[in-house]
């Protein structure tokens, strides 16, 4: 084995550990918008948005419930803050607790359990075997400040994403040029290709770049990743812009998640 595919082994072990964590992908087992007083299916207690307009939710629950925030139990009714530093530990039992999301100023609650279905019947993630030819160079491209992108969402939804730039490169005498999203150093690429649906994943998969110095890019497609909605139905996955859907095979880089069996766990 070379030095580059050592590294990959290393990159897709750690892969296949990550997504079996407590909060990896395999446990999300629900996600749920909160916009008035209401239950969550599975999990006890009236979920509400906060009464004084604040980041987060609010929690009624009786302490025959076993709700705990911070390690206490909730016996009436309590602010839960939002995402950030002062983000609270909720947890529900021994293997399932809660996190609080935000988008667009609507707040909601995900339940992670570590025991999930998709935990036990996970079997790993299928990849091809590593292939530097692969290893692409592409031209950077800037975009002009505040640049945005209406990307699509698996279920349905929009969403505006900040667009830095583009990456142009050619391959099998196509000539693409690749949308890139986020407002830090690391990149997104969010990409189709004409092995979706047959060989990997039918949404789609991500790669993470960081630009050089010189205007280029360099892109592992062997490092490309499926979307967490490939191990949970509980993520609402972006789908990839018209312009990254590839018109060639990118016989690289993750291809599906299977179950123990060998079977895919989804499809």
């Amino acid at each position: 084995m070379t030095e580059a595919s050592d590294r990959f082994a290393v990159f897709h072990s750690r892969r296949e550990a990550q997504v079996r964590e407590p909060f990896g992908s395999l446990a999300l087992i629900l996600t749920q918008w909160i916009d008035s007083e209401q239950s969550v299916w599975g999990v006890p207690g009236i979920w509400a948005p906060r009464p004084d307009g604040g980041s987060g939710l609010q929690l009624t629950a009786a302490s025959a419930d076993g709700v705990t925030v911070n390690g206490d139990a909730v016996d009436g009714t309590v602010l839960l803050n939002g995402p950030g530093e002062d983000a609270p530990t909720i947890r529900f039992s021994e293997t399932q607790c809660g996190t609080i999301i935000a988008e667009d100023g609507l707040f909601g609650l995900r339940v992670w359990d570590e025991q999930s279905e998709w935990v036990l019947n996970y079997g790993g993630i299928d990849a091809y075997e590593y292939d530097d030819e692969w290893v692409v160079t592409g031209r950077w491209k800037p975009n002009p400040e505040g640049t945005t992108l209406e990307v699509g969402k698996q279920l349905g939804s929009t969403k505006y994403e900040v667009i830095p730039g583009e990456i142009e490169f050619t391959h099998a005498e196509h000539t693409v040029s690749l949308a890139t999203i986020g407002t830090g150093k690391a990149l997104q690429i969010i990409f189709a290709d004409l092995t979706n649906g047959a060989e990997t994943y039918s949404v789609g998969r991500f790669l993470f770049v960081v630009p050089n110095p010189d205007g280029t890019v360099t892109m592992d497609f062997n490092l490309a990743v499926l979307p967490p909605c490939a191990f949970s139905y509980n993520f609402n996955c972006p789908i990839p812009p018209k312009q990254n859907r590839l018109p060639f095979d990118v016989r690289a880089g993750e291809k599906n998640v299977l179950a123990n069996d060998g079977s895919l766990l989804h499809h």
